[in-house]
């Protein structure tokens, strides 16, 4: 058992600084080495990691590269029925060893992988994020690099203030105090393909306050998430804390919640699948120890809306990035466009379609390309068949449209015009680079407004452009449930870790907001102490004699 013979305090944390990769950069060509020398060295194998050992089926399945889908980044072994409970039993295993270190050697592991992601393994990170998920090499810096450190950093920060959060009284001869327990069981952390980070904090901001963790990593993302696994193991994250289960995702995660020491599910996906699991999770409640603890973001059909006063060049360019960065595939990406007549046509319409014609598609090791694949054949079918569904129903496709499956999965960047404010394109989320655009009347923002705030079951971001300020005012109190972060003057996504804490409510989650301490209240249970120092002489009350 080790002493802790003092109170420390952790180092001043700041966001990670994110690297430019401009043309003769020493990063570029560090990063242009990586990717080189991963692309020579794929496709790599992927085993399953079971109390820190390697575990391997030889049931294979293979993650493929989106922008050149003859070829896979890897092949990684599924884990089957015995395999998952093995993970679980080393976990629960590993948790009382886990739980009873102390928290600021928990803290010094964390604070070191935040340091192997910024440093030692940027560039493999990054390139493995390019490659494997499509993303060009801002957005894989903004995610696997910068959001990823962030998360670790960030996370050590915020549970620092956690746990000295204590009771402010104490009555006379006594001393209260609360700690804050990981849960009973074990949390299992189901990631998604479309950030890196993502899948290094599910299980990561669990663990850090004393969990054991069964991760499934998403297929589409298991070789970059595979490295995040090294790097904490690498960090000195104990063998059985962290279980890297890749498999089936029904048969994995079916057989986790259905274990009686299940006790939180930490997943980021499509609703269907959440609200399925939260289905499940529900019909098992009589075989569980505790109360399972549910944390969920899913997604978002989310909205710009452009007022008369609005800066049309701002609103404009900001709508280009929201809507095509890593081809509109964030939970947050805008998917629905609502703007003034007098700003449509005063040059919002011919600015957005002059700035989307000048985005190059294609595969991210081309540092030119704004735009890279979409993830796999599934979504590049789901798209384009949204694009058919839009046209069928009257919508102007006033550019894009085009999509491309010859070598990589690619669709150009689209913008829809329509007239009905209720169309399919308008209400159904896409996940691809395909934006609508409703124009409105200037004496019909209230309406508007309504409109937005009705006409989808998600509520995950938003912006408002308006240089009048009561317009803001407006627009925030009508749209308050609309999104649980709204950007003024600003695109809906992008949000930082340690700035803006970042989740919805409605059908896009659970909002308890990643990126800030409010997600480590999710996987503590508190236990309150009292310790009195004074006995008692006597059971009777003062008021009791006579």
């Amino acid at each position: 058992m080790s002493a802790q013979l003092a109170v420390f305090k952790v180092p001043v944390i700041e966001n990670e600084p994110m690297k430019t990769y401009a043309s003769g950069s020493p990063e570029r060509t560090a990063l242009q080495a990586a990717i080189t020398q991963m692309e020579q060295e794929l496709p790599f194998e992927v085993p399953i990691i079971i109390n820190g050992k390697a575990v391997r089926t030889g049931k294979l399945a293979k993650q493929l590269i989106p922008s050149d889908h003859a070829r896979h980044i890897c092949s990684y072994h599924e884990a089957d029925e015995i395999t998952v409970a093995r993970a679980i039993d080393g976990a629960l295993a590993a948790r009382a060893q886990w739980e009873a270190m102390p928290w600021a050697d928990r803290a010094a592991i964390f604070l070191k992988a935040a340091d192997l992601v910024s440093k030692k393994y940027r560039y493999k990170l990054i390139a493995a994020t390019m490659l494997g998920q499509g993303k060009n090499v801002w957005q894989a810096e903004i995610d696997a690099a910068a959001e990823l450190t962030d998360f670790f950093r960030f996370g050590v920060k915020y549970v620092e203030e956690l746990y000295s959060q204590q009771p402010p009284r104490n009555s006379g001869g006594a001393w209260n105090r609360v700690e804050y327990r990981p849960l009973e069981g074990f949390v299992l952390a189901v990631s998604p393909f479309n950030f890196t980070a993502i899948g290094g904090n599910l299980p990561g901001a669990p663990a850090l306050v004393g969990n054991v963790v069964i991760w499934k990593p998403s297929p589409a993302a298991t070789y970059s998430n595979y490295i995040v696994h090294q790097i904490l193991t690498e960090a000195g994250v104990p063998p059985g804390v962290i279980q890297f289960v890749p498999g089936p995702p029904p048969e994995v995660v079916a057989q986790a919640i259905a274990h009686r020491q299940f006790a939180a599910l930490h997943f980021t996906g499509s609703t269907l699948v959440f609200k399925k699991l939260w289905k499940d999770i529900a019909v098992n409640i009589d075989n569980y120890r505790s109360y399972p603890r549910i944390v969920g973001e899913t997604g978002g059909k989310n909205f710009h809306v452009v007022h008369k006063s609005a800066e049309v060049k701002n609103a404009v360019l900001q709508s280009v990035r929201a809507a095509f960065e890593y081809q509109g595939q964030k939970c947050s990406a805008l998917s629905r466009l609502y703007v003034s007549a007098t700003a449509w046509e005063g040059g919002f319409r011919d600015q957005l379609l002059d700035e989307i014609a000048k985005i190059r598609v294609g595969p991210p090791r081309d540092f030119g390309n704004f735009m890279g694949p979409v993830i796999g054949k599934p979504a590049f079918d789901k798209i384009t068949g949204y694009i058919q569904k839009a046209r069928e129903a009257g919508g102007e496709i006033l550019v894009g449209g085009g999509t491309d499956d010859s070598r990589g999965y690619f669709v150009q960047p689209t913008v829809i015009l329509t007239k009905d404010p209720q169309s399919i394109t308008m209400r159904e989320e896409i996940f691809g680079p395909v934006v609508t655009v409703y124009v409105y009347g200037d004496d019909d923002f209230d309406k508007t407004l309504d409109l937005i705030n009705t006409t989808s079951e998600y509520a995950l971001t938003g912006a408002i452009f308006a240089s009048e300020r009561q317009a803001l005012i407006q627009a925030t109190n009508k749209l308050r449930h609309a999104a649980g972060n709204v950007y003024y003057n600003d695109k809906c996504t992008g949000a930082v870790v340690g700035q803006q804490p970042f989740g919805g409510g409605r059908a896009s989650g659970t909002n308890d907001k990643s990126g800030s301490m409010a997600i480590f209240n999710r996987f503590v249970s508190v236990r309150s102490i009292k310790e009195n120092f004074v006995g008692l002489e006597e059971f009777e009350y003062p008021s009791n004699l006579v």
